[in-house]
């Protein structure tokens, strides 16, 4: 069935070489908490933080910006949910053939501990779980189950909800094992990634399959990335989800119009409601899945 009321997440800024694609990527703290602020003005209940380092504009794992973006935003909002990348941190590029493990330039492998040590500070409603692994065109994404593991038990000790990120069936068949363990408290909140190369397309097909292979009495949201952003909204209500959009998945409001992550939240709401159902607000999103308080 069709959505009747659904959730808005915006990812505002990711960890992808898009800053030099487009001047609307949000870089410093300041540009950061002032975008997921706007995206929340928009219609977003969620913004899933990433940071970069301010000189750069390359992806960053320091707890230093992500606290000085909760407290931008939380400043001038304790509404707006928060959803903490805890993704960062696993990234292995392999050395030539004849040495692989010589690792190369964009290499950023750590323990489970380290990736997560913004989480365990600041506390977030909700921070990411990417349960599995997965090639990146010639990066691998490494994350064991012993990682997850360690991961999850840390969120759940610390009243942090896993949005459980998965890329491919295999993915889901991992977090089900997670959650026989009670690693993950009930309600499971998945987030169906398609369109990254070499993991499940942005196809309507891909989602179908995704959404029944989902256990029983879970949340749900999807996203796809690039042109195929929109699409996804729309198949993701169809189908009785949530969704997701922001500069992280997508840069672009049509061929050859840049976006910003509020206007991209603003046409997912146009979608939403052009479909028959409802956005939800922050609170209702609270309450839909179990959060605490900010």
């Amino acid at each position: 069935m069709p959505s009747e009321s659904v959730f808005i997440t915006c990812a505002i800024t990711g960890s992808g070489d898009s800053v030099r694609k487009s001047p609307h990527v949000p870089v410093t703290p300041a540009q950061i908490a002032a975008a997921a602020l706007d995206a929340h003005a928009a219609g977003a209940a969620i913004v899933h933080i990433h940071v970069r380092d301010p000189a750069s504009g390359a992806p960053s794992r320091a707890t230093a910006l992500y606290r000085e973006v909760v407290d931008r935003i939380r400043a001038r909002s304790v509404e707006v949910i928060l959803n903490l990348t805890g993704g960062m941190g696993g990234d292995l590029v392999l050395g030539p053939d004849e040495a692989p493990l010589s690792f190369a330039k964009g290499t950023d492998f750590v323990g489970p501990r380290e990736r997560i040590a913004h989480v365990v500070e600041l506390r977030p409603e909700i921070a990411s779980l990417d349960c599995g692994s997965l090639n990146f065109d010639e990066a691998l994404y490494g994350t064991t189950p012993r990682y997850l593991r360690d991961i999850a038990a840390e969120y759940r000790a610390r009243g942090v909800r896993p949005e459980i990120e998965v890329f491919e069936l295999g993915h889901i068949e991992l977090a089900r094992q997670l959650m026989s363990e009670g690693l993950i408290a009930a309600p499971a909140l998945f987030q169906l990634c398609l369109g990254i190369r070499y993991g499940a397309p942005a196809t309507a097909q891909a989602m179908l399959a995704m959404r029944d292979a989902l256990p029983p009495d879970v949340q749900w949201s999807a996203f796809g990335v690039g042109r195929l952003q929109m699409p996804m909204v729309a198949q993701a209500v169809l189908l009785g989800g949530n969704v997701r959009v922001g500069l992280e998945d997508n840069l672009y409001l049509g061929k050859g119009v840049l976006a910003t992550n509020a206007q991209l939240v603003e046409r997912a709401v146009k979608i939403v409601e052009l479909l028959g159902a409802r956005v939800l607000s922050a609170a209702e999103t609270r309450t839909r899945l179990a959060l605490r308080a900010a």
